[in-house]
């Protein structure tokens, strides 16, 4: 029995969830043997139907709204098509980004399709050595990002800061095998980095701000503490502050941790 979702809010229309990592949305083609999605999960947990808004891809943990009426879908998904929802991900990558930059790149949802824009913003937040050579580098870098897709392409952030040479740790189809080996073998990590911490929009229903946040999972957490560590205290990674701010999860904007 899997443990019982986190609900970060609710009102009578919608309900937002923290998505672990590695759980599918729904039942997919792709994987027909998997019996456990986040869908059929919260309907167990609430006991009613819930209507889907926006995906999550299945390594990404974080945010996920859902409606609770057909109604309340439909006002929710206009936002969506509109863009007026803004989403904040957290992401570690390798090497040091610049402090900020945007990624204007356009991609194909599949092989052979046409392209279409895409936009990526970043800020970064933290950065990190891991005296462990990688490549012709002695030392590994990674760096703490907060993320702003413009767009909602597939795959979009990973595809985006593949093709800057940032790629993200923990992303095996996308990223760089060096640099996940070492997350595997030095920090026991072996999911994708990336989590969609914040939304923000007008109440689908009567317009009021409303702003949703997932604070970083416990495994994540666990790693931003190793991180975010001195070489001294045995954690083997070292943290440069970019904000001048205590380590990488106090780096993390508008105290979500």
């Amino acid at each position: 029995m899997p443990p019982p979702l986190t609900i970060l809010w609710r009102d009578a229309r919608f309900v937002a969830v923290a998505k672990p990592a590695g759980l599918l949305m729904h039942r997919s083609p792709i994987a027909e043997r998997v019996e456990d999605f986040l869908m059929q999960r919260l309907r167990d947990q609430l006991r009613r139907h819930v209507y889907l808004i926006h995906r999550l891809d299945r390594p990404t943990s974080g945010v996920v709204l859902f409606a609770l009426d057909p109604e309340a879908a439909r006002a929710a998904c206009a936002h969506w098509e509109e863009r007026t929802v803004e989403k904040s991900y957290l992401a570690v990558v390798r090497g040091w980004p610049a402090e900020t930059g945007t990624i204007d790149y356009a991609l194909a949802e599949e092989p052979g399709k046409p392209l279409q824009p895409a936009i990526t913003h970043w800020r970064r937040l933290a950065t990190a050595e891991i005296p462990v050579p990688v490549g012709r580098y002695a030392q590994a870098r990674c760096a703490l990002l907060e993320v702003r897709p413009e767009t909602g392409r597939l795959h979009q952030i990973r595809k985006h800061f593949h093709h800057v040479s940032h790629h993200l740790i923990g992303d095996t189809t996308h990223g760089d095998g060096r640099h996940n080996r070492l997350f595997r073998e030095r920090f026991g990590c072996r999911r994708l980095l990336l989590h969609a911490w914040r939304l923000a929009l007008p109440h689908p229903l009567d317009g009021t701000p409303l702003e949703l946040i997932a604070p970083p999972d416990a495994e994540l957490a666990q790693l931003f503490d190793a991180l975010g560590g001195s070489p001294g205290n045995g954690s083997g990674a070292g943290l440069r502050q970019d904000q001048g701010l205590a380590g990488w999860q106090a780096s993390i904007p508008y105290g979500c941790v």
